[in-house]
């Protein structure tokens, strides 16, 4: 980025496509409210609760958390997946897969409030290269999924690579109650695009939350709640401690090569933004959380949600006893 004027007038651009991401995520967000006083958005009242989701997740004794610094997105996630044994280890020929970024906001990727297009592209091909059939990438943001998935560029990426991109729509929906969960009782989830999968991948930001003190590899996986899932807002430690319980994920990917440090979880300006050049790769979601918490100047304990999906038996806040793999990528 040149200095000058040239950088204020690509910081205005930024923060004006910011403001029109807010304002139709707030659009969306009211269309939610609106349409259904009776039942969760996405549901009716009649529809019947149906089984949790899955385990995915892998349980061999294979090296579960890689740190690799570098500058170049596509050469660190290649990077991790050697460091843990290999795309191999992940996908099988045949396998259907669906990636769960986090497409949010309408906003442009340097923002960091959305998972980068180039990671979401890259991990994709990888996928297809080891002989996936298919590639399934859904999210549920905020604000109109059409827009958010455009300007964050993750709809481009995706289809170039060759997957699928998936918008929410009511009929993927289905009624879920989690098993011991107070929150996650005959809720909307975003359920159908995870029917036939065989490896689902968590991959996302580093971010700060105004609520939750960050959004991460567990935080992701709001974006499967539908209905006005801003009702969790109050519990937000429960909540993401029952999401870390609901979605067990074959592997998380975590993006900090730049992370947003404040005014999460939309930003608005690349002051926000603090460029970190690592990224996380990890099968223990909760040890990636915990180490992408320091890229944030933060410690697991600053971090609730933590603690409480670490004593559910989702993983370990002690990433270091995971013993790294850490390598550099020039």
């Amino acid at each position: 980025m040149k200095a000058g004027s040239d950088e204020g007038s690509r910081r205005e651009f930024l923060i004006r496509a910011a403001r029109a991401g807010a304002t139709l995520a707030l659009a969306g967000t009211a269309g939610l409210a609106l349409h259904d006083t009776s039942a969760p958005t996405g549901v009716t009242a009649s529809t019947a609760s149906g089984p949790p989701l899955p385990d995915w997740s892998l349980r061999d004794d294979g090296p579960r958390l890689a740190i690799i610094t570098g500058r170049d997105r596509r050469r660190t996630l290649e990077r991790s997946i050697d460091a843990l044994g290999g795309i191999g280890r992940f996908i099988r020929p045949g396998d259907r897969v669906l990636l769960k970024p986090n497409a949010g906001f309408a906003t442009p990727p340097d923002l960091c409030a959305t998972t980068h297009p180039d990671l979401v592209g890259a991990m994709v091909r990888l996928c297809l290269g080891a002989g996936a059939r298919s590639v399934i990438v859904t999210d549920n943001p905020v604000g109109d999924p059409a827009t958010s998935f455009r300007l964050s560029g993750i709809a481009e990426a995706a289809e170039q690579a060759g997957a699928t991109v998936v918008l929410p729509r009511e009929s993927l929906f289905r009624s879920l109650s989690l098993p011991g969960s107070t929150l996650i009782r005959d809720w909307p989830i975003l359920a159908e695009p995870f029917d036939g999968i065989d490896r689902v991948i968590g991959i996302c930001p580093v971010k700060d939350h105004s609520r939750s003190g960050a959004t991460m590899a567990l935080k992701n996986w709001y974006g499967l709640l539908g209905g006005r899932r801003n009702l969790f807002h109050q519990r937000i430690s429960e909540i993401i401690r029952d999401l870390a319980v609901m979605v067990r994920p074959t592997l998380v990917i975590l993006d900090g090569t730049a992370v947003m440090r404040r005014n999460g979880p939309t930003g608005g300006a690349l002051d926000d933004v603090e460029i970190r050049n690592t990224l996380i790769a990890s099968l223990d979601q909760v040890a990636a959380d915990a180490f992408g918490a320091t890229l944030l100047g933060r410690v697991a304990g600053d971090l609730p949600w933590l603690g409480m999906a670490s004593a559910a038996g989702m993983g370990t806040v002690d990433w270091e006893s995971l013993k790294p793999r850490r390598e550099a990528v020039d």
